[in-house]
């Protein structure tokens, strides 16, 4: 039988939930954006400036992405941010499922298995920010470039949209496709993360009060 102070309190989540949530959450954010690549409708503002520079360059989208993220990453220096273990799989894991999810994924030509790749790979990618946001392990490179931004007294819808626009346009001049799934994108990913990040977060441990502490608070009432 539980002990009194401990009745009507869940189990503590494991740490390896959290590295579940983390780890399931960035392979699926990588198979969301390799399914707007292949729905070939537009994608969102960073993955249009990261297809621009692998089509100038020739290198795989995804060392496009990891690499972005690296050098995102030390921009937080100067801003003070500290990553987490989240932060450096981030940079590490999601250009290497994108690259390993393109040849596999068909490329469809009916537009109607285009458009449901586009509604997938955004559902996927509001469902996967949900699940690594959630675990609560550090912030992707790009997010915490923003919330640091955000944290030295710039509004944080500015500093998103400013940041969101400028990759966006740069993206577009080198080539980037941007479409209807980009303004799809725009529109569903905040109301989607909304709902999502607080409903897969993993809680953390709660903290019980000592025994003999409880028992004796109560045998002095």
């Amino acid at each position: 039988m539980w002990p009194v102070w401990l009745r009507g309190v869940a189990p503590q989540p494991p740490a390896a939930r959290k590295l579940a949530s983390l780890y399931g959450g960035l392979v699926l954010f990588g198979l969301s954006i390799a399914l707007l690549l292949n729905a070939r409708l537009g994608l969102d503002p960073w993955d249009v400036f990261h297809q621009g520079l692998a089509r100038r360059t020739g290198l795989p989208i995804g060392w496009i992405v990891n690499g972005t993220g690296v050098i995102v990453l030390l921009l937080w220096i100067p801003i003070r941010q500290r990553p987490g273990i989240g932060t450096v799989s981030n940079v590490i894991i999601v250009g290497l499922v994108i690259d390993a999810a393109l040849p596999l994924l068909p490329q469809p030509r009916a537009m109607a298995v285009r458009a449901a790749f586009l509604a997938a790979g955004i559902a996927a990618n509001g469902v996967a920010t949900g699940l690594y946001i959630g675990a609560g392990l550090g912030p992707g490179p790009r997010d915490g470039l923003m919330t640091g931004l955000a944290s030295r007294g710039w509004p944080i819808r500015r500093v998103r949209t400013a940041i969101e626009l400028a990759v966006l346009a740069a993206g577009w001049l080198l080539g980037g496709t941007v479409g209807v799934g980009t303004l799809l994108y725009a529109l569903s990913i905040g109301p989607l993360a909304h709902v999502l990040i607080p409903r897969l977060a993993v809680a953390e441990p709660v903290q019980h009060a000592d025994p003999a502490r409880h028992e004796g608070n109560h045998c002095r009432d």
